[in-house]
C-alpha cells in the first residue's frame, strides 16, 4: 500500500499538481518564482499528456523485437506470463477477472504455449484484500477462454522483482532455467533484468507494442491516452532505478 501511495503521489498527474500548488503558495512572497513554477507545472502536464510524447517515451523502452509469428521459436524450458491488473469487480461476470492488460499478455502466452507445448507459469499476487490472486484469475482465463493448461501459479508477488524471485523458486527446482518471458514490450527491460538476477535465462517474448508515436497531428494535442503512456514509461524508469539500487 505504501509503494502504491508513493507511485500515485510522485507520478503524473499528481507530480505536476504538487508543483502547481507549490508555485501558488510561493506567489505572495516570491511572485516571479511562484509564477515560474506554476507555468512549469502546466507545461509539464500538457507535454506529458500528448500521445506523441507518451508514445516516444514508451517506444524508448521497447528494445526487444517480437518473436517470429510463425516457424521455429528459440529453445526454452517454460513460458512465464506476468500479470498487470485485475478488474476487481467484474460486474458482468459476477466476480473478479483478469484486467485488459493482463489478458493481452495471457493471450500471447497461450499462443506461445499452443505453438511450443511448453509448461506455463502465471505470476501475480493479490491485487486487493477482497480479490483472489491475479495468478488464479489468469489460470482460470487460460483454461476457460484460451484452452491451455497452467503448470505453476505464482500467487505471492506484489511487484516485478517478486514476480522474478518467486517464479525462480518454482522453476529452478523443477529444472526449468530458460524461459520465454511474456509481458508488455515496454515492461520487458525491467522484467528481464529482474528474472536474470534470480538465476533464470530469459528469452524476451514481448507483446502489446506501442503503435508508432508520430501518427498524425492529433498526437500533439493533450489527451488522456498520452498521459497514461507517459505514466507507464515513467513508472518503468523509476522502477528500474529502484531495482538497480536494490540489487
Amino acid at each position: 500500500m505504501l509503494r502504491r501511495l508513493a507511485e500515485i503521489l510522485l507520478l503524473p498527474p499528481a507530480a505536476p499538481l504538487w508543483l502547481l500548488l507549490l508555485g501558488t503558495g510561493l506567489r505572495r512572497r516570491w511572485p516571479r518564482c511562484g509564477r515560474g513554477l506554476q507555468l512549469a507545472a502546466l507545461l509539464l502536464l500538457t507535454t506529458l499528456s500528448m500521445p506523441a510524447v507518451g508514445g516516444l517515451l514508451l517506444e524508448s523502452l521497447q528494445r526487444d523485437p517480437p518473436l517470429p509469428a510463425s516457424g521455429e521459436l528459440p529453445a526454452a524450458d517454460a513460458i512465464v506470463v506476468l500479470s498487470a491488473e485485475a478488474d476487481r469487480h467484474g460486474r458482468e461476470y459476477g466476480h473478479a477477472v483478469a484486467g485488459a492488460l493482463t489478458m493481452q499478455r495471457l493471450r500471447y502466452g497461450a499462443f506461445l504455449q499452443r505453438r511450443t507445448g511448453l509448461p506455463l507459469l502465471v505470476s501475480g499476487g493479490v491485487p486487493d484484500r477482497n480479490s483472489p490472486p491475479l495468478a488464479q484469475l489468469m489460470a482460470d482465463a487460460a483454461r476457460t477462454e484460451f484452452g491451455v493448461p497452467v503448470q505453476w501459479l505464482e500467487d505471492r508477488s506484489a511487484d516485478t522483482w517478486q514476480n522474478a524471485e518467486y517464479s525462480a523458486a518454482l522453476l529452478l527446482p523443477a529444472g526449468k532455467r530458460r524461459v520465454l518471458l511474456v509481458t508488455s514490450a515496454w515492461h520487458l527491460p525491467r522484467a528481464s533484468a529482474s528474472f536474470r538476477r534470480f538465476g533464470l535465462e530469459v528469452v524476451p517474448a514481448p507483446t502489446g507494442f506501442r503503435a508508432p508515436a508520430l501518427d498524425g497531428w492529433t498526437g500533439w494535442l493533450p489527451q488522456w491516452s498520452g498521459l497514461k503512456d507517459s505514466c507507464f514509461a515513467l513508472h518503468e524508469w523509476v522502477g528500474a532505478l529502484v531495482y538497480a539500487l536494490r540489487g
